[in-house]
């Protein structure tokens, strides 16, 4: 059965649940929705922060309001190839869920419990027992993760009555081991469940059209399963500066060090700033970074992000700079990847990043 498309065909107190809180659908919920909601598998490639999560996730939602995907198992899979991205992906569904269920019971109607879990390499043994024995109905998972699943019996239990899978930040990963780890997991996990509806989002992608059959798969050799393609470009106003700090360049002509002149160049560019994300190549230079920025202004002001910092401590940098807490953050791509970070006024990527892609 095809389900009509637009914001009022949804359930009236999900209606009203967006409509307080974001007032009226972006473009690209606009022109997703209606081939999300028949079942079709789909790319979805737009800019950060036109809504493509939540036009999954909110159909989603709706189908457990109206009992077309039932609760007491896990019924959608979203992965994505950062922990980072995952814990704030959870965080940013926990609050809709609890509201929704504040109106629904204002209301008089029952709402159904949808637990939402995050498993991944930070995950402890204990919680990933818990998960196994009762499964949530949203697991929000990383590529590596779900391939450790698929290898044990109650895992694939787990996994069975999985309905939707939606593959986030597909561009990261298209062109290399971990995309591919991922689309063999998807073919396993359809021997598992039978055929399941693949959502991919996405950044601008190029060519398009090779990604999404990427994504699809193959049902049998040179047999391809159908996607539709919605690239949905929204133009944006960035202003761009590529900047030598003069001090820096004369002292590494003079065969000195760079690093005092660009932590003062550093130091001025936050100066003017409430909060300015700083992008670094590597964990050793984010760490030396920080350092140094403290050191000059003789506070703590700013902090590093990297995949080898503790889950606890990440998960600190990240609500702290969304709260507008933080003058800086210097972090590696364990912060690029399409994470709710709040309102930034500048960022700077200090060298050139390692491709275009990253850039």
């Amino acid at each position: 059965m095809q389900k009509a498309s637009s914001l009022a065909d949804f359930h009236p107190l999900l209606q009203q649940w967006f409509h307080d809180r974001y007032s009226e659908p972006t473009l690209v919920q606009h022109t997703s929705w209606p081939s999300v909601r028949q079942g079709k598998h789909v790319l979805i490639s737009a800019p950060t922060g036109c809504g493509k999560t939540l036009t999954a996730f909110f159909s989603a939602l709706d189908d457990f309001v109206q009992g077309e995907l039932l609760t007491e198992t896990t019924r959608v899979l979203y992965i994505s190839p950062l922990k980072a991205l995952n814990n704030d992906i959870r965080e940013n569904l926990l609050q809709p869920l609890s509201e929704l269920e504040e109106i629904f019971t204002k209301e008089g109607e029952e709402f159904p419990h949808i637990n939402v879990q995050v498993r991944s390499g930070d995950t402890s043994s204990s919680e990933r027992q818990r998960m196994l024995r009762k499964p949530p109905e949203i697991l929000i998972t990383t590529p590596e993760s779900l391939s450790l699943l698929l290898t044990t019996k109650k895992g694939r239990e787990s996994l069975s009555q999985v309905e939707l899978v939606i593959a986030d930040e597909i561009h990261a990963i298209v062109d290399n081991r971990r995309g591919a780890q991922l689309m063999v997991c998807l073919e396993r996990l359809v021997e598992l469940t039978g055929e399941f509806q693949r959502v991919a989002l996405s950044a601008t992608v190029n060519p398009i059209e090779t990604v999404a059959e990427y994504v699809a798969g193959f049902t049998a050799p040179g047999q391809s399963r159908d996607i539709e393609i919605l690239d949905v470009s929204q133009p944006k106003q960035v202003e761009i500066d590529i900047k030598f700090p003069p001090d820096a360049k004369r002292s590494l002509e003079q065969g000195g060090q760079i690093w005092p002149a660009l932590f003062e160049s550093f130091h001025n560019e936050m100066s003017g700033s409430r909060s300015t994300l700083f992008f670094s190549n590597s964990r050793k230079q984010a760490e030396k970074v920080t350092l140094g920025l403290n050191d000059h202004a003789q506070d703590l002001v700013a902090y590093a992000h990297h995949g080898s910092l503790a889950r606890e401590i990440r998960v600190e940098v990240e609500q702290r700079l969304k709260n507008g807490e933080l003058k800086a953050i210097v972090a590696t791509n364990s912060l690029e990847l399409g994470i709710d970070i709040g309102d930034l006024d500048k960022v700077v990527l200090i060298q050139s990043p390692q491709s275009l892609a990253s850039a």
